[in-house]
């Protein structure tokens, strides 16, 4: 990244050598050498320093003005300590307000109004794989101070629910939440911070989210990912409503988690199926048809698992078309139904 931005920013850094700083521990005296002209407002340079745990330090550089993040972030903790670095004015340098560049997901993770305040202006853009913006139909408005009705804008994630303690006549928030956590060889407990334990967790079994991605797509694969995860502590259920996550598949709640990927809920999954492979549900006739797409729909409202277990056929609104029994003989039996759903799990997570 140093090398990047040094060699994007030539016109100056002839001039100025240390234009761009790499400050990390492995520098040794040189990289506390930067931090500190990095930190002085009468210093010419550095004027960008790329680092990994510089937040850390607690060290106060007062004329940051653009904090810019890359990697994920599982501790919200952490995302405090790290914007912190940006949040004190310096009326000196004109400097009244600063900007947060994020590539990696973490405001909309841990985006919090009440503590925070709010930002006085949100900009969403999208940039390709060759890192070229993608021009939007649309950009976020500012943030109005006061409480606006707007039904039909999607543009802010719903507001992290912190919950509340009082104490002694006082009141508290909870900002992060450690959990005494059993190793999985040595029995032993271990205190951890709840998203970075799932997130390592996850990382560990399955080295990558396309490897999660091919055991999920199957149940006996759903299975076995989640009782690898039941034994090590991490109830997905937990895990949504820890996450405040509960309109999320249980897929895309981990893959997030674990890799900081955007996520998609259950209902946009089934609206894309609905939308985009209409050819599957038109092969179907009559209530063979319907039955898919109000099982569609329980999908989005529930979960995967109505999809697992078809006790749901007892359940309205397939009562309204008969006995589980006569649902399968819409199909051509029970074989032939179990295939047709399985058939729509598989485009749900295609």
């Amino acid at each position: 990244m140093r090398a990047a931005l040094h060699q994007e920013n030539g016109d100056l850094t002839r001039q100025y050598p240390h234009y761009v700083a790499r400050i990390v521990g492995v520098e040794g005296d040189v990289g506390l050498e930067h931090l500190g002209d990095f930190a002085d407002p009468e210093r010419a340079a550095p004027v960008i320093a790329t680092t990994s745990q510089m937040h850390s330090t607690g060290v106060d550089i007062p004329t940051v003005r653009n904090i810019v993040l890359f990697k994920p972030i599982g501790s919200m903790v952490d995302f405090k300590q790290i914007i912190g670095r940006g949040t004190r004015l310096y009326t000196d340098a004109d400097k009244l307000s600063f900007e947060i560049i994020d590539y990696s997901g973490a405001t909309a993770l841990f985006q919090d109004d009440a503590f925070d305040g709010v930002p006085e202006l949100i900009v969403v853009e999208q940039v390709d794989e060759e890192g070229q913006d993608v021009p939007l139909p649309e950009v976020a408005e500012p943030v109005p101070r006061e409480p606006k009705l707007a039904p039909d804008v999607d543009v802010l994630p719903p507001p992290r629910v912190i919950r509340k303690f009082y104490v002694d006549g006082g009141e508290a928030h909870v900002t992060a939440e450690g959990y005494y956590l059993p190793d999985a060889e040595s029995g032993q407990l271990g205190l951890h911070e709840y998203s970075e334990y799932v997130s390592g967790l996850v990382r560990r079994l399955f080295g990558s989210a396309s490897e999660l991605h091919a055991q999920w797509r199957t149940q006996a694969g759903r299975d076995r990912v989640i009782e690898e995860l039941e034994s090590r502590g991490v109830a997905l259920r937990e895990l949504a409503e820890r996450s405040d996550a509960s309109d999320l598949d249980a897929f895309d709640l981990l893959v997030h988690i674990a890799w900081n990927r955007s996520a998609v809920n259950r209902r946009q999954r089934a609206d894309r199926v609905r939308r985009e492979r209409a050819d599957f549900f038109d092969s179907f006739a009559g209530e063979a048809r319907d039955v898919l797409l109000a099982l569609l729909d329980k999908y989005a409202e529930h979960g995967i698992e109505e999809l697992d277990d078809l006790k749901v056929l007892e359940t309205a609104p397939f009562t309204e078309i008969g006995t589980p029994v006569e649902i399968a003989t819409r199909f051509g039996g029970a074989a032939a139904l179990r295939e047709a759903v399985s058939g729509m799990q598989d485009l749900v997570y295609a």
